[in-house]
């Protein structure tokens, strides 16, 4: 099991920040298009999950998977959004990534009065803990294939 990488985006679509820790393959493109790609997509699934999902979406869209990774996706009250992709094995990371929003993202950034919300995160004390965070994962084998 293991983690791939982290995109966070504003209500926007801009990405604020973005890490990967076992990333196998490149997109091809740049990092710019890959966001807007991400998000692109990540547009459409939830428009078309809330039009044709036949009960009562609550939650909303939560994660989805290919033959090959597994997208998990969490979205807050404020519009940010949080996604990780990670390998099929990976159980629905919902809770981990409401933790990310939680516990780092609030702590480093909201709090921190040097950030300024909204802008790409610069904060490198964030990037440390998001990092000692995804590592510390039951989850997360850095050896992964």
């Amino acid at each position: 099991m293991t983690v791939h990488n982290l995109y966070i985006f504003d209500r926007n679509g801009a990405c604020l920040h973005y890490s990967e820790w076992n990333r196998k393959k490149q997109a091809g493109i740049s990092k710019q298009e890959e966001f807007k790609l991400m998000y692109g997509m990540l547009f459409s699934i939830r428009s078309f999950v809330s039009k044709m999902s036949p009960l009562d979406m609550r939650e909303g869209f939560q994660c989805f998977q290919t033959s090959r990774y597994k997208l998990h996706f969490y979205e807050t009250p404020t519009g940010l959004k949080f996604i990780m992709n990670t390998d099929l094995s990976v159980p629905n990371a919902r809770e981990t990534l409401h933790q990310i929003y939680s516990t780092l993202y609030v702590d480093y950034i909201v709090k921190n009065p040097l950030c300024s919300l909204g802008d790409p995160l610069q904060s490198d004390l964030f990037s440390a803990r998001l990092d000692t965070f995804i590592k510390n994962l039951p989850y997360f084998n850095p050896r992964a294939a």
